[in-house]
């Protein structure tokens, strides 16, 4: 038994394991509305290279908005995500960028030992994704895209070839426990926390430690 999005078929998944996940998303769902106070869209999902969208030629099978799919808004329940589900089952759980954080985009081994010389040096973090294809993606306070440039040149990275990227408004990016792409469920290398709540923290305090990680990534 399959799930069809957009009109398209997109991989068979026995009944109950259907019930298990979309439970399981809509209470996360729950979670970033309710508690992170984050907006939701719901997004495709790709199999073998198909998108659910119908689109034969979409760019990004599995890994965008789905565009006849309402956002589930900051602030809604468990009922109303398990409601937008109802309508669109099996859709991904995206979380727009922009709008209460932007993402510094770095890969996972880079980001991996960053986290942990961040830690260690008592710096406020926010949550940190990981994705299937290899990235750490870490929230960081809206507008960090647009003064990325600025920050790297008062760093004096501007000019380094840094595996380092910035995401902001326009960008989504798959959240758990969802698939990206069709290549497997994004996961939490540091997830959400009741003790950390607020505002993510500013680009400038993790860039360097994340700018010095990512160079000597690349000399090595």
């Amino acid at each position: 038994m399959g799930f069809t999005i957009g009109g398209s078929r997109v991989r068979e998944i026995r009944p109950g394991s259907r019930r298990r996940g979309r439970t399981t998303e809509c209470t996360a769902v729950a979670e970033y509305t309710g508690l992170w106070g984050w907006d939701v869209a719901l997004g495709a999902r790709a199999s073998a290279g198909r998108c659910s969208c119908g689109d034969a030629a979409c760019a990004s099978p599995g890994a965008h908005p789905l565009a006849f799919a309402p956002e589930v808004p900051a602030g809604a329940t468990l009922d109303d995500a398990a409601k937008a589900w109802a309508e669109v089952p099996g859709a991904a759980v995206l979380l727009p960028v922009g709008r209460m954080f932007d993402v510094l985009d770095v890969a996972e081994s880079a980001g991996r030992r960053a986290l942990v010389r961040l830690e260690r040096m008592g710096l406020p973090l926010g949550p940190v994704c990981a994705t299937p294809t290899g990235r750490a993606q870490f929230f960081v306070a809206p507008g960090a895209a647009a003064q990325l440039p600025e920050l790297l040149y008062r760093m004096g990275w501007d000019d380094a070839d840094l595996d380092l990227h910035c995401l902001g408004p326009g960008h989504h990016i798959t959240a758990p426990p969802s698939d990206h792409a069709g290549l497997g469920p994004a996961r939490w290398l540091r997830p959400p926390a009741l003790d950390a709540f607020g505002a993510p923290p500013q680009a400038r305090l993790l860039l360097g430690t994340l700018a010095y990680v990512c160079h000597r990534s690349t000399a090595a």
